[in-house]
């Protein structure tokens, strides 16, 4: 009689660096199709849909830098209104001021984004504020910037910046005819760099080693990995990467005041999309924004001109606002993970 002996049964192991590879790869070739389909939009969209397709780009790009920090980093900002500001007022200040070009205050303004986020989240943690206090503590401090922006002379106080209209197209300035496919193209390389680059950092060691922390802190401190810098690390990359928003958004309406750049409108704008779609995932932030998007454009058209059965609405404020804040409690209470994080983990059970 002879002994059966059953093959073991294969190990899987889900931290293997072949599985990983293929997940990433497949990422990133889903994001060059996706990309590939959205480049050809301004073909087929008239003038108007191409406005709301830019402003929601910029949504998007505010969305994916608020993910970085919040969804993967576990430290909820309510302040990104901030970072996209300094970006917005950057790129401004060295264009109408010392004629710089728009692409160099782009970089300019990030790199003071990721320095002003690094500092103020340094000071957080270090005095150990977490969860509401950290959300409380960044808003405060986007209102400081607010304040002290209307107050300073150099910045034109609360007039803001109106940029000058070239007679002719410019790269270099950042300037192209009135309804120009370009104008599109910029805000979807920058949402591209930014999915690209969060796909990378999801799958990189610096990224696991940051969803470590999320997860739970201690244990990741008892194990070795130095929770400060790590965190600080992707405070940079969110602040840095929403600060570009903030900076085509100035080239783009050729107009920032405080309000549109400070204010806490702003900052929900960053908030609401990522939400929707799903926090820490790679594609929420881009879904949530695509519903925020042309939402948004359709409560303008509707407070603009209500229909008769709506006419009580003209004229009023804030129903945009009221309307995110609907859809939030909704979201939270029958989607807690977001439109594509929900859908997500249905599929794969």
């Amino acid at each position: 009689m002879s002994a059966v002996t059953e093959r073991p049964a294969p190990v899987v192991d889900p931290g293997d660096p072949r599985l990983r590879d293929r997940t990433t790869m497949r990422s990133f070739i889903a994001l060059g199709i996706l990309v590939a389909l959205l480049a050809v939009l301004p073909f087929v969209l008239d003038e108007q849909s191409q406005t709301v397709a830019i402003r929601t780009l910029i949504f998007a790009i505010m969305a994916v830098g608020w993910n970085l920090m919040s969804g993967y980093g576990g430290m909820f900002s309510f302040g990104h209104a901030a970072f996209f500001g300094i970006g917005a007022y950057t790129s401004a200040y060295l264009l109408v001021e010392h004629d710089i070009s728009p692409w160099i205050g782009m970089g300019a303004g990030a790199v003071l984004s990721a320095a002003a986020g690094t500092l103020i989240a340094f000071l957080c943690l270090r005095y150990r504020l977490a969860g509401a206090y950290f959300a409380l503590a960044t808003f405060a401090f986007a209102q400081v910037f607010l304040l002290a922006v209307q107050n300073i002379d150099a910045l034109n106080r609360t007039e803001g910046f109106n940029v000058p209209i070239l007679p002719e197209e410019s790269w270099s300035m950042m300037q192209f005819d009135q309804g120009s496919p370009i104008y599109y193209w910029i805000p979807l390389g920058i949402l591209t760099i930014g999915l690209a680059g969060t796909i990378w950092f999801v799958h990189s060691r610096t990224g696991q080693y940051v969803q470590a922390i999320r997860d739970d802190e201690v244990a990741a401190e008892s194990l070795g990995i130095p929770v400060m810098r790590y965190r600080l690390i992707t405070v940079a990359l969110s602040c840095g990467f929403t600060s570009l928003a903030g900076a085509f958004y100035t080239q783009y309406y050729f107009f920032v005041g405080p309000e549109q750049a400070f204010g806490a409108a702003v900052s929900v704008n960053a908030i609401v999309p990522a939400v929707i779609g799903g926090i820490g995932t790679i594609w929420g932030p881009l879904v949530g924004a695509l519903i925020v998007g042309p939402l948004s454009e359709w409560l303008t058209e509707v407070l603009r001109d209500p229909p008769p059965f709506l006419d009580f609405l003209q004229g009023l404020t804030g129903l945009d606002v009221a309307v995110y804040a609907t859809l939030l409690i909704l979201i939270v209470l029958f989607m807690p993970k977001g439109i594509y994080g929900t859908l997500r983990d249905r599929f794969r059970s």
